[in-house]
């Protein structure tokens, strides 16, 4: 396979300890994922991010890394080369509003606050100042909330702590996949030429998009079978996933 595009998750995937690049997931210093993201600038393989994060912090990450395309709120905003596309159906921002305050207007936040308190609450601080989704934190059965909602769906974008899970509310048409799906054919990149490598159940949709997709191996345990499972975990699992590929594993 002639690697041309690898997409990655940031946090607990590409990211270690304390969402840094140069930590595994105990928290000791590595240059694996790095060396990773040289190995594919050498062999000219693009490298897209595909985070739940605000645009902003993406943008930043990117800019970093050298890339110039990036996906950002579980798909609800592809950025390439500079230019913006809004993938969230009929949620779009217009007259100064955002699609957050669109999502805001529905009343689903409150209900979902309200409904299923003790279970689920904004994480704090991150999920202040995003245009797209609303951002939670705790446990609850995505499927169950997901039956009561319309035009719109709660994302389960993988575990922050122990039981306790990051939520997006987002547009029913938004996700990782379809954002991996629109790049791709803007790149006009086959399918049997990317990569995907993620933790979280909203990663592994991507598989059908892509050539080959790798679990990380701290990826909640039942997603195991569904994907090809790294050996190491975060940036190290990120690694093996990129050097395997590139020398045509």
């Amino acid at each position: 396979m002639a690697l041309r595009c690898v997409y990655t998750d940031l946090d607990g995937t590409l990211l270690g300890k304390g969402a840094s690049l140069f930590r595994d997931g105990e928290g000791e210093f590595t240059l694996l994922p790095a060396r990773a993201l040289e190995a594919c600038h050498r062999a000219g393989v693009e490298v897209v991010l595909k985070s739940g994060r605000r645009r902003a912090q993406v943008m930043e990450d990117a800019r970093l890394m050298g890339q110039s395309s990036y996906i950002f709120e579980v798909g609800s905003g592809l950025v390439i080369d500079g230019e913006t596309t809004w993938l969230t159906g009929a949620f779009l921002p217009s007259e100064g509003r955002t699609v957050h305050q669109l999502i805001a207007e529905t009343g689903a936040p409150e209900m979902l606050l309200r409904d299923y308190a003790g279970r689920l609450e904004h994480h704090s601080p991150w999920h202040l100042d995003r245009e797209v989704s609303h951002l939670f934190r705790g446990s609850v059965e995505v499927g169950e909330v997901n039956a009561r909602l319309e035009g719109l769906r709660l994302v389960d974008n993988g575990e922050i702590g122990a039981g306790t899970h990051a939520y997006h509310l987002v547009p029913a048409e938004s996700s990782k996949a379809a954002a991996v799906e629109r790049h791709m054919r803007a790149r006009a990149y086959p399918p049997e030429h990317c990569i995907a490598v993620g933790d979280s159940r909203e990663d592994l949709e991507v598989a059908r998009c892509v050539g080959e997709f790798f679990l990380v191996a701290n990826a909640d345990p039942s997603l195991h079978g569904e994907a090809t499972v790294t050996e190491g975990s975060h940036g190290d699992g990120f690694y093996e996933a990129v050097v395997g590929s590139l020398m045509g594993r």
